[in-house]
């Protein structure tokens, strides 16, 4: 048996989401690639993702991994999976594929993950990026008093907040490593780093931090959001569509 890591990206538009719905019919990522993968080894694999992607999240860079009885090359992985998502016309590639030790798992064994939230700033609405970005037109958003109150996250909190009323982890504290924001023109970008974060936690954080770029809440609003440990305080829910997954950081063998 051998184990493969897939490094992933994927339109998540055409998707209810990474993880398989079961005897619900609804297309998902991880369905999408156990059935390309079924057509290229005849094996039913299950395929473990190193995040749960919501319904019209994308991912630059989601990590993966099965294992096959068969042993394959990595060429014919890489190459057999992408002929058939084509051919299927999905909107999902298979970046790279590399073959792993059986103790890596894609999602146990990260230690960190990186997010990127996109948000275009103009009155105009976007012609190439429709469907990959929020379209913010109705404010001019003051980037520096976001990244003021996304200091207010970073470290290590009770997000009670900040998480969907159905998240299932059975606690809410998590440690923020990183909620960096710049802006290039009128694209904003906020990107997010920690080991593991909650049912739409950082979607709910965006929406949050834009009603204090446009004057809507104060730094303190959002402190005092946080400290009041209710979803009720919870800004606003930012769109799936600017959500990107853009990688998983792996101890230093990586296999």
């Amino acid at each position: 048996m051998q184990r493969y890591k897939l490094t992933i990206e994927y339109n998540g538009a055409s998707y209810v989401g990474w993880q398989k719905q079961l005897g619900q019919g609804q297309k998902t990522v991880q369905g999408v690639l156990e059935e390309a993968m079924y057509r290229l080894s005849q094996e039913k694999a299950t395929i473990y993702g190193a995040g749960r992607t919501d319904s019209g999240v994308h991912a630059l860079a989601q990590i993966a991994h099965c294992d096959l009885e068969k042993i394959f090359s990595v060429m014919n992985v890489w190459n057999g999976l992408n002929a058939w998502l084509s051919q299927a016309r999905e909107r999902v590639s298979i970046l790279l594929v590399e073959e792993v030790d059986s103790d890596f798992h894609a999602r146990f064994s990260a230690m960190r993950r990186h997010y990127l939230y996109r948000i275009l700033n103009r009155r105009s609405p976007p012609a190439l990026d429709r469907g990959l970005c929020w379209w913010f037109p109705h404010h001019v958003l003051d980037v520096e008093k976001m990244q003021e109150a996304a200091n207010v996250l970073v470290g290590c909190h009770d997000f009670t907040t900040f998480r969907s009323v159905h998240c299932q982890a059975k606690s809410a504290v998590r440690t923020l490593e990183k909620l960096d924001i710049t802006q290039n023109a009128e694209w904003i970008e906020i990107r997010a780093s920690a080991r593991s974060f909650l049912h739409r936690q950082i979607r709910s954080f965006v929406g949050s931090l834009v009603k204090v770029g446009w004057g809507a809440w104060r730094v303190l609003d959002l402190k005092l959001a946080l400290d009041a440990r209710n979803r009720a305080f919870c800004g606003m829910l930012a769109p799936a569509c600017g959500l990107y997954f853009v990688g998983v950081d792996y101890p230093e063998s990586g296999k």
